[in-house]
């Protein structure tokens, strides 16, 4: 028999690391898990959240046992180096923040003991992540527990394993299945009996492993949103341990062509991105923090998601099982590569497949994430992609490997080559360049690679929902622009079938603490949904009108934009109905017909109310003329600068902020100024910007772009660019 005791209630927490005055008996602070340290000082903004060695400490009274049982202490998440010392013997260390481990306690319990755990989140160079545009936070965040086993029992030692383990293979023509059920056990055993679907066989345990092979006839699929049908797989030895997992059978593929295929149809994934954190609270979440963020996956409609950067909570996974959604799974190693990582990151891939390989809604494993931002294509790094891609094939002979690849990263780089399938991280018309590029970059690479599978693995704008504007423009970090964005986005999107997956950074804001921007401290506000998850952005509701079949519903955008200056203004709308009618004050101004968005522009003198109303749907709000702009709905108060500086006033001979970045380069004087401008707007963007700033192909795409264009996205007032502007005249331009 198997028992499980949570040890979630009753902990001490010290913001120390030497651990003499806690073994001595000094109380700290109680705290119950899921815990962090950063849950406030991690999403403030400074880029000055603790990151060090903290203890946790709590006596460990011994639950009842048998003659012969072990005892094993099982830890879901310790971010992101934990030490594990009983009664003050250290028994194991374990690195990587997000996977679970265990530790085998038997042998070294007394009848009363006290139990201490330091987790450090501390900068090193050899657990990753390290480097990325997220807040590293640091404590028990998940989950603790006992196990009880007795002598004979299914390993618990081995990566943070199930112990036991389920391969369906569907044949699609005959409407069967092929499971092979295998199960790995710990002390003495003679023979497993597998159960699934009212099938009993059992069989001979050899060198600790057993194996048995069963067929379903008429096997239910698991078929996405439509019907995520489970079975449930169980093994039990003589000594009563038992162990249980669920599974499904179901079809993937990856065509070049064709995109992505569920059970032998087309089935394209369009969905969103995850980061486990929530305002106030960290990453350390409850079931209900889960629960809450799938709810909201439903309402958008989205068929999958990218768990990023690094391995979630087991929870959530059971839930996309659950809910049929398809699931990216990856490992943190991210933007910067460390020559002493090398083996963390084979050790994370290992435990993230060992652990999360029965889930059926895992459809690919991700290697890396925007690895070249800082850090060069040279045969270590291509050395690592290759050993962590073998090690998935070994570990898993049923899923491909993929990479998201960071915008700068030339096509013909010889690390795409390492991967099954590959997706890239766009930012086009947002960081850079314009929204056109994003079609245009897909629809070069689908022609020059006609036999690569090619995915969308991040685009997004930052929106504050306070700010809003008549007349949208990258950088503005308006509600408004975002819209705008997302409507291009999707188009482009829906444009290009072949495109395996598509991943919108990101459903939630999420902390970044390094970054200082949009009006907000310590956010990436990429998200469709608020970081405390109170407020829907307008995009969100675009997705839902594309994605959300089930529910019928209108929005109604710019709710939050109620002061108006334009004597014409447009009412935009998203619904996923056929047809919408705006009201205007009652009275019925116009009737659409069309797909996802509906826009009507409408003539206001005073305070309106407007309503849009489709078939058993309806919203409203109100909209009111002014005269001059509300200042809270702008970030940064920007004026059009092609007007500020006449003809006359400029000398070609000399720079201005009308030249391309590369021009001015030329220079070494001129250029010196702009490079110390843009190193402080990197800064402002957090650790990340900062590290790609000199990646070369960055800087070729930047040094196409006017410094005007930088200037305007990167929210420059007016006298900051005239003064720039005054700088560059100073410069006579290179020949």
């Amino acid at each position: 028999m198997r028992t499980i005791v949570n040890l979630n209630k009753g902990w001490q927490f010290y913001k120390k690391e030497d651990v003499s005055a806690v073994l001595a008996g000094e109380r700290g602070e109680a705290v119950d898990l899921p815990h962090t340290w950063n849950a406030v000082d991690g999403q403030d903004g400074g880029n000055d959240y603790y990151r060090g060695t903290c203890l946790y400490a709590r006596k460990l009274v011994v639950p009842t046992q048998n003659s012969g049982d072990q005892v094993w202490l099982e830890l879901n998440g310790a971010a992101h180096t934990a030490v594990v010392m009983l009664n003050g013997e250290t028994l194991a260390e374990h690195k990587g923040g997000y996977s679970t481990f265990r530790v085998n306690l038997t042998g070294h319990l007394k009848p009363e003991n006290l139990l201490v755990i330091a987790v450090d989140n501390s900068d090193n160079d050899t657990v990753y992540p390290q480097k990325a545009d997220f807040t590293f936070y640091g404590g028990l965040y998940r989950d603790v527990n006992l196990i009880v086993v007795p002598a004979a029992h299914f390993a618990l030692g081995y990566c943070g394993t199930p112990g036991i383990r389920v391969t369906p293979v569907v044949n699609l023509d005959t409407h069967t299945a092929d499971v092979t059920m295998e199960a790995w056990v710990e002390g003495r055993a003679n023979k497993v009996a597998f159960t699934v679907a009212d099938q009993t066989q059992t069989v001979p345990v050899m060198k600790g492993y057993a194996a048995a092979m069963f067929k379903l006839d008429k096997v239910h699929l698991w078929d996405g949103l439509d019907d995520p049908y489970l079975y449930t797989a169980s093994a039990r030895l003589d000594s009563g341990d038992e162990i249980k997992t669920r599974f499904g059978c179901r079809r993937f593929d990856i065509d070049p062509q064709k995109g992505f295929l569920l059970n032998g149809r087309s089935y394209p994934l369009r969905g969103v991105s995850r980061h486990q954190d929530v305002k106030g609270r960290g990453n350390a979440l409850t079931m209900e923090d889960h629960r809450r963020d799938m709810d909201i996956i439903k309402e958008l409609g989205a068929n999958t998601l990218r768990l990023a950067h690094y391995q979630h909570a087991q929870e959530f996974y059971d839930l996309c099982d659950e809910n049929g959604l398809v699931v990216w799974a990856e490992i943190p190693y991210i933007t910067l590569h460390m020559n002493n990582g090398r083996d963390n990151t084979l050790t994370q891939m290992e435990e993230l497949i060992v652990q999360n390989y029965n889930h059926p809604c895992i459809a690919v494993w991700g290697l890396s994430n925007e690895i070249t931002a800082a850090s060069a294509v040279n045969e270590e790094l291509l050395e690592n992609h290759r050993a962590l891609n073998e090690l998935c094939h070994k570990l898993d002979a049923t899923r491909p490997t993929t990479m998201a690849n960071v915008f700068m990263l030339e096509t013909d780089s010889p690390i795409l080559e390492i991967p099954d399938v590959n997706s890239y991280n766009l930012y086009f018309g947002w960081y850079v360049g314009d929204l056109e590029q994003n079609d245009e970059f897909f629809d070069e690479y689908h022609a020059k690679y006609p036999d690569r599978c090619i995915g969308f693995s991040e685009y997004g704008a930052d929106a504050n929902p306070q700010y809003q504007s008549t007349a949208p423009e990258k950088g503005d970090y308006t509600e408004t622009y975002q819209c705008v964005y997302h409507e291009h986005m999707l188009r482009m999107i829906e444009e290009r079938p072949w495109l395996w997956a598509t991943h919108v950074w990101n459903l939630f804001d999420f902390a970044a603490d390094g970054r200082d921007e949009g009006g907000k401290h310590g956010e990436n506000q990429k998200g469709l949904v608020t970081f405390d998850r109170a407020l829907k952005k307008d995009a969100f509701y675009l997705y839902k009108a594309a994605w959300n079949k089930k529910e019928p519903f209108v929005h109604l955008c710019g709710s939050r934009y109620v002061d108006r200056t334009e004597a014409v203004t447009e009412i935009k709308v998203y619904s996923n109905q056929p047809e919408v009618t705006l009201l205007v004050d009652g009275k019925v101004f116009a009737s659409a017909q069309g797909k996802t968005v509906f826009a009507f522009h409408v003539p206001i003198s005073g305070t309106h109310s407007i309503e849009a109303k489709a078939e058993g749907c309806h919203a409203a709000m109100l909209v009111k003329k002014v005269d001059q702009p509300n200042p809270d709905y702008t970030f940064v108060q920007r004026t059009p600068v092609t007007n500020w500086f006449d003809a006359n006033e400029l000398d070609d001979t000399c720079y201005s902020i009308n030249d391309r970045l590369a021009d001015i380069r030329r220079s070494p004087e001129a250029g010196a100024v702009v490079d110390r401008m843009m190193a402080q707007a990197a800064g402002s963007r957090g650790d990340v910007a900062d590290a790609v700033k000199d990646n070369p192909n960055l800087q070729r795409m930047l040094g196409r772009m006017t410094l005007v264009s930088l200037l305007k996205q990167g929210g420059a007032d007016e006298e900051s660019i005239k003064q720039i502007n005054r700088v560059l005249q100073q410069y006579k331009k290179v020949e």
